[in-house]
């Protein structure tokens, strides 16, 4: 029987079909490929010619699509079911093989990082190479912080005891959790999301019981999540001291082809801005008629819309704003439907929150929701659509150019979010609803640029922390309350269980600073969807060309494909304008 029929409501044929037997011999198949490829080209990079590079990045690609596909399939079994005992046997062999093969192949990049300058330039020079330019000098920024293959092997090794261990300890622990809350004097289970979803309930004091309810059974496990971070940032300290790094940031800052005063800038703008949060939360206690908001009524419904919606009308709705942007769109969205990649309700023991996976350019990707019918989710839906978006443009690129950079990772999925608000509003005539729709886009931005904010500002400074010695969880809770503290102000009350609130993030986890790039997104989508305004369809070719580059720009190099500087002074701040033109724009209908 296909492993795939008893596990997963995906449809993953395209990744995998077969018994475990067969995938063990499908990841054995992509070792041997790469013993091959490394015993032809290991030591030979310098002295190739271009035409021989070519063949040996495209000989690279097809090496990583072997294992990718079986990879990928473990990984989605997994998400959609932690608790499984045969998904847990899958992502873990196919976590040692993907280990395993990256070891083997490592010597390739480092013998490309060890080109001399001249030998790397005149590579560049030639067309052949044309469409492997950006991942050539985009690794090269990496040279100076390498070590010697074994070294690197070494590494990578043990990370399967060490740092990816404590990952998948995170998350299994983390999706085993079930949830008792009493609803109406009965006490019902509940999963971690369908709680979660509660902080979009009318009930205030449902919606703060629900959200306790959450963090206390984290608290519950304050043990293993602190051991866990812990563990995890002094990893990245270890591992960034030996390659040479100033500061825990640079390797994120590095991928993202960002400087660290670029990122700092955005940072500094984004916390100057924060009164315009503080503004908002303060017009959000007036429209409840709350003397203060606590942080469980940021995303209250207000009173009037706090209606549901099936999974069918957030299709309709979605993709008519896709389609009303660009006609191609909608249909190209409509076939992730059909051939069941998306993965929708909640349930025990599936992965929480929302992610849209793209696997090779080949494969449609793959989308997992746990949608519970509030208009947040409506949006989430919008959100990782755009993402879906996004890889099925770039699917033109190499598999080494398929993947957009972090910063530009969640462009798309941003703007589809602005194109679902814009189009709900066009559409709407009753006030009520109309502040409800702007209360929503303007709670998304903040959440996308001032909350990833305080994420980044606090991951910062649990790294600077971890290095003067073992952090306690009263610590970690001090200093994820003072950063979330300095966005609040005076305009929000924490309740007590939020001290817990870092726990269950699991981005500090998987991705060391992932979370500025929410913020760059945001900001350049706001700049992006404004440029539409002022252009209409005459902005529709740059954006397609922003979205079908992949990751075969820098970040900067797409961003002009749409007219976009992103080193224009003031950039940044043209964000925060427009939040504050929402802003107005909301206090006009109140």
């Amino acid at each position: 029987m296909s492993v795939y029929k008893s596990q997963s409501s995906w449809n993953l044929a395209a990744l995998f079909s077969g018994t475990e037997e067969d995938f063990s011999a499908a990841l054995a198949a992509a070792h041997r490929c790469a013993g091959e490829f490394a015993d032809r080209y290991r030591g030979k990079v310098a002295g190739m010619s271009a035409e021989e590079l070519l063949t040996a990045l495209r000989e690279y690609e097809e090496l990583q699509e072997k294992l990718l596909k079986p990879q990928y399939y473990a990984h989605l079994l997994f998400a959609a079911d932690s608790t499984a005992e045969s998904a847990k046997k899958l992502s873990q062999q196919a976590a040692e093989a993907g280990n395993l093969l990256s070891r083997e192949l490592l010597f390739f990049d480092l013998e490309i990082m060890a080109l001399s300058a001249e030998k790397c330039t005149a590579f560049l020079r030639e067309q052949c190479l044309a469409k492997y330019h950006h991942y050539l000098t985009s690794i090269r920024k990496f040279s100076s912080y390498s070590l010697p293959e074994r070294e690197e092997q070494l590494l990578k090794q043990k990370d399967l005891t060490g740092s990816t261990a404590f990952t998948r300890l995170f998350d299994e622990l983390s999706a085993s959790f079930s949830y008792k809350m009493e609803v109406n004097g009965e006490e019902r289970d509940f999963t971690g999301e369908e709680l979660l979803g509660h902080l979009h309930h009318p009930d205030p004091v449902l919606r703060e019981r629900a959200f306790t309810v959450f963090l206390e059974k984290h608290a519950e496990n304050s043990l293993v999540y602190t051991t866990i971070f812990n563990t995890i940032v002094l990893d990245h300290a270890e591992e960034t001291a030996l390659r040479g790094y100033s500061q825990p940031m640079e390797p994120t800052n590095i991928g993202n082809e960002l400087s660290n005063e670029a990122v700092e800038q955005l940072m500094a703008v984004t916390e100057a801005n924060y009164p315009l949060a503080q503004e908002y939360f303060r017009l959000k206690a007036k429209i409840l008629d709350l003397p203060i908001l606590k942080n469980t009524d940021i995303y209250a419904p207000l009173a009037t819309t706090s209606k549901e919606y099936s999974f069918a009308e957030a299709k309709s709705l979605v993709l008519k704003a896709y389609g009303n942007f660009n006609p191609d769109y909608a249909p190209l969205l409509e076939t992730l439907f059909a051939e069941g990649k998306i993965d929708i309700y909640p349930r025990n023991g599936k992965s929480g929150g929302a992610f849209c996976m793209g696997v090779t350019p080949g494969i449609t990707p793959y989308l997992l929701l746990n949608y519970t019918a509030n208009l947040r989710d409506i949006a989430t839906l919008a959100h990782e659509l755009g993402h879906a978006l996004h890889f099925m443009l770039s699917g033109r690129q190499t598999l080494l150019n398929y993947h957009a950079p972090l910063p530009l990772a969640e462009t798309a999925s941003v703007f589809g979010e602005m194109l679902l608000t814009r189009e709900m509003l066009a559409d709407e005539t009753d006030t009520r609803v109309r502040i409800s729709l702007l209360c929503a886009r303007i709670e998304d931005i903040i959440a996308t640029t001032f909350r990833q904010t305080v994420l980044t500002r606090f991951e910062e400074r649990l790294h600077r922390r971890r290095r003067e010695g073992l952090l306690t969880d009263a610590e970690i809770c001090r200093l994820w309350l003072e950063e979330n503290g300095r966005l609040f102000g005076d305009a929000v009350e924490m309740i007590e269980a939020y001290r817990w609130g870092w726990s269950y993030i699991s981005h500090f986890i998987h991705t060391r600073f992932y979370c500025y790039s929410y913020t760059f997104a945001e900001l350049l989508v706001l700049a992006l969807y404004r440029e539409y305004q002022l252009k209409g369809a005459a902005f529709l070719p740059g954006y397609q060309a922003v979205l079908a580059s992949g990751g075969s720009l820098s970040p900067a190099e797409t961003a002009s494909l749409a007219g976009m500087d992103i080193s224009a002074p003031g950039f940044w701040q043209n964000g925060y304008d427009i939040l504050a033109e929402l802003l107005a724009e909301l206090k006009s209908l109140l």
